[in-house]
């Protein structure tokens, strides 16, 4: 059996009482497809038999067509396979090119990049089996758009366990990842009445931007060495306000308990909500676990986490515990946003998690990113001596300040052009006029390629003051 005996069905339809003929209106058909791009280089057709008889019309009528179009270069023929869409001509062959993708950084610095070359592909699989073996057929429905209950009890008791968080399985939501569990909770708020949020300076500008999107104003609030300033955010007039306490994106500094402590009273006083990214909380390392912000006041703090640090972005796993003022108005907007998250991953994550698979795996990971980063950390002391290292006791990322002298600009531009790819603290603030800072991520790269990038660096640094 040849492959055009296969049938493949088409976008095409023809009008008897139409003034063109069949095979014309077939033939203006298929052009605009190819010129349009919706039939793309390469791509199948039906064959001519396949297609009159979908058609209901001769199969002669389609035969000339085609041969039409083969002649004026949109098809090729050939005996004994299916007709496909000819390449583009010549003429037009640099438009149709994509633009060539930069070649890969030879030295990949960036931060929040985990290693996912680590990701424990047997475990998952085993916890995916395992799920598609006992999920009941109820179970593949839609269901309760909060997710499974077996993952929001697993998840209930972890956080309770590792993270101090006061999390009964109805207050928890499965989310696609961190990034929508923050639209939600923006959403919500902005529904209930809220008008502005507060977000730390430095922090994630896309975060931002989403709260905007939601219809929320945005202010900056500044961080300093204890976190994120109290005395400013209760000037702000916030309703809400986004916060990473345990590890300060991007800056690596953990809100001081005087700090904590204020905050909570402005929560109270003000009537405010505050959203708990749990940013790196797994990854610590010389000091002691900092409990999540949500155990001293659970029914004040949205905690918010995933497993993109911890095993995958693509995953795209995340959750909520919601304080009870927010949990009807959160589970709404998740039933719209998506009606729930991928149930048949939910369950193999519970799994995963009551076999103790998570807990052995960060395990593991912090061994490995604790030898990266001390390979960084000696690196940068032996090549780069008068850059302070800061923000190392947690977390998948170094901050690295610099001589006030230094612009930041050009040693980026330098880098970039050593293909190292790093980042900066100013990509992530809102007031601008601060000294340099690096953010140099160390979880993808072997100790090693550390040590090389590094002296890349001190050279682009070299160039730069040069």
């Amino acid at each position: 059996m040849d492959d055009t005996s296969q049938p493949i069905e088409l976008l095409v339809s023809v009008d008897r009482a139409a003034p063109a003929t069949l095979g014309a209106q077939i033939e203006e058909q298929l052009r605009r497809a190819i010129r349009t791009g919706a039939l793309h280089t390469d791509a199948q057709v039906p064959s001519t038999r396949d297609l009159a008889g979908q058609l209901g019309i001769s199969r002669r009528i389609v035969v000339d067509a085609y041969a039409q179009l083969a002649a004026e270069g949109y098809l090729t023929l050939r005996q004994g396979a299916r007709p496909r869409v000819a390449a583009a001509p010549a003429a037009n062959a640099a438009e149709a090119m994509p633009a060539a993708a930069p070649p890969p950084p030879r030295f990949d610095f960036r931060p929040s990049h985990p290693d996912v070359s680590s990701f424990p592909r047997a475990g998952w699989l085993r916890a995916l089996r395992h799920a598609l073996a006992t999920m009941t057929d109820a179970e593949l429905g839609y269901g309760d758009p909060r997710g499974v209950e077996a993952l929001r009890a697993g998840l209930s008791e972890y956080l309770g366990r590792v993270r101090g968080v006061v999390a009964a399985p109805e207050r928890v939501l499965v989310t696609c990842g961190y990034s929508q569990a923050h639209g939600l909770v923006c959403r919500a708020l902005a529904e209930a009445g809220a008008r502005r949020i507060a977000f730390e300076d430095p922090s994630d500008d896309e975060r931002r931007l989403a709260a905007r999107r939601a219809g929320l104003d945005v202010v900056a609030i500044p961080v300093d060495a204890d976190g994120i300033r109290v005395d400013a955010l209760a000037r702000s007039g916030a309703d809400a306000v986004i916060l990473t306490p345990a590890h300060q994106f991007p800056t690596g500094v953990v809100l001081s308990p005087a700090r904590r402590t204020a905050l909570l009273a402005w929560l109270r006083e003000a009537d405010a909500i505050a959203i708990e990214d749990d940013y790196d909380a797994e990854y610590r390392y010389d000091r002691a676990a900092v409990g999540a912000l949500q155990g001293l006041a659970p029914e004040r703090v949205a905690y918010a986490g995933s497993v993109s640090k911890t095993l995958a972005p693509t995953l795209r796993l995340g959750w909520l515990v919601l304080p009870p003022a927010l949990l009807e108005a959160v589970t709404f907007e998740k039933h719209l946003a998506d009606m729930g998250s991928s149930r048949v991953d939910q369950h193999a994550f519970a799994g995963f998690l009551a076999r103790g698979e998570l807990d052995r795996h960060l395990r593991r990971m912090r061994i490995r990113y604790r030898r990266r980063r001390d390979a960084l950390v000696a690196a940068l002391a032996a090549e780069l001596p008068e850059a302070t290292v800061e923000g190392i006791a947690a977390g998948l990322h170094a901050t690295v300040r610099l001589p006030e002298t230094d612009d930041e600009d050009r040693i980026v531009a330098e880098a970039t052009a050593r293909r190292i790819a790093l980042g900066t603290v100013s990509r992530y603030r809102v007031a601008p006029g601060h000294r340099p800072l690096l953010l140099l991520g160390y979880a993808t790269a072997s100790e090693p390629a550390i040590r090389a990038g590094i002296r890349a660096l001190r050279e682009a640094v070299a160039a730069a003051r040069a």
